[in-house]
């Protein structure tokens, strides 16, 4: 049974309340620069072309309209549609996002008929993402990371169909025959997907479908993102190297880093810093409510008692490694005016400061990274203050069991 768009009462209601809008709407039977071609239209007018396509039974001879990556959370923030599933919330890219001043986020709303489809890629800064069917169904094609090298064609280029006959063409996919995984999921209403980080797919609509999408970073993964920004950077520098004794050749390169991946080395730096300063105020509002006083700076305890940090967070950290915590600590990381932080809370805000000091250590022996001015200062400056709250947290567990 095919699942039609709103009924006539919903659908009118959506006119009136978001007929407005202005949506991003693709063509999926376009193909320019190995995307499909986007353009402005207003809500209102793509809802009259979704209810002419189904009434023409989805004709060949009519375009296939796509709407896709809708910023709806941002255009319409008091609308509460919906709320991030728990187990999503832990979201680093959108709280970043969200601190800027572009007014600019990772999550969408998709509404396309049958047959709208999504070509073969992977993921923004290679995040997760998730993908919940509001009503309809769809068809997923997934390629586990480095099965995509063996989907380019000579000249190093993604497919953009995978189920596309060029790929039996062995002079152009030379590789082709080296693909050993492929995974078909069909998704239906109610259901969501999660997608890993670095994994390729491919999304056809078997039916008329609405879903939500956010892309999402966090300690689990941001190790990846940090790689394929280091990555891109390097094709970069490979594509303007007869220009590298000019004046500036670094910033230049950090230029059109951001304007193909979508951040550079000082962005990345800054992402780092808000994730950690949020953390951080966390702890430190924590640690006032559990003692009579905090200034920053650990209070003098008999350090033979004192734990080695790597002793006493490895066992936390290398839980939250393995998945996600849980529900209940995952729902609300940040605690409520006044109130102390839970146990899992704690060590959450413990993990993902642990994370942050991996990519910074990793940042300040990239030699891009240094060149850039004051960015290392930044990083070191930031490592030492997670440092010192890490040893003020050590020290409080010391002082209320003095056994352990």
């Amino acid at each position: 049974m095919r699942t039609l768009p709103p009924p006539p009462l919903l659908k009118t209601c959506f006119w009136v309340c978001l007929g407005h809008a202005v949506v991003p709407v693709a063509n999926c039977k376009r193909e320019k620069y190995s995307s499909q071609p986007k353009e402005n239209k207003s809500f209102s007018d793509f809802l009259d072309y979704w209810q002419n396509y189904i009434e023409s039974d989805y004709s060949e001879n009519l375009d296939s309209f796509y709407l896709k990556d809708w910023h709806f959370s941002r255009d319409f923030p008091n609308y509460k549609a919906y709320e991030t599933p728990c187990v999503f919330t832990s979201d680093w890219l959108n709280e970043f996002w969200d601190s800027k001043a572009d007014n600019d986020d990772y999550r969408f709303v998709y509404m396309g008929p049958k047959g709208s489809w999504t070509p073969f890629h992977a993921d923004v800064f290679r995040s997760f993402s998730w993908s919940a069917n509001i009503c309809g169904r769809k068809k997923w094609i997934f390629y586990p990371p480095g099965e995509e090298e063996n989907l380019c064609n000579k000249y190093g280029h993604l497919v953009y169909n995978i189920d596309s006959a060029e790929l039996s063409d062995a002079k152009l996919y030379p590789n082709y025959s080296k693909v050993k995984s492929r995974l078909e999921v069909i998704q239906e209403a109610g259901e969501i997907i999660y997608v890993p980080s670095g994994w390729h797919h491919q999304v056809h609509n078997l039916e008329d479908t609405i879903s939500i999408n956010h892309n999402w970073l966090n300690g689990c993964n941001v190790d990846i993102c940090w790689q394929y920004i280091k990555n891109n950077l390097l094709q970069v520098q490979h594509e303007i190297a007869d220009c590298r004794e000019m004046e500036g050749w670094d910033d230049q390169c950090q230029l059109i880093l951001n304007a193909t991946v979508g951040i550079d080395y000082d962005e990345f730096l800054r992402f780092m810093e808000v994730i950690s300063e949020n953390r951080i105020n966390q702890l430190q509002n924590h640690l006032l409510l559990v003692t009579d006083q905090f200034d920053g700076e650990p209070k003098e305890q008999n350090t033979d008692k004192n734990p080695p940090l790597d002793k006493y967070f490895v066992d936390k950290i290398e839980v939250l490694k393995t998945g996600v915590s849980s529900a209940a600590d995952s729902k609300c990381l940040t605690p409520s005016g006044g109130c102390k932080m839970t146990e899992g809370q704690i060590n959450h805000c413990v993990f993902d400061l642990q994370s942050v000091k991996d990519i910074l250590h990793d940042m300040i022996l990239t030699q891009e990274f240094c060149h850039l001015n004051n960015c290392k200062n930044r990083a070191n400056d930031l490592i030492k203050t997670i440092d010192t709250l890490f040893n003020s947290i050590a020290k409080k567990i010391v002082c209320t069991n003095p056994s352990s």
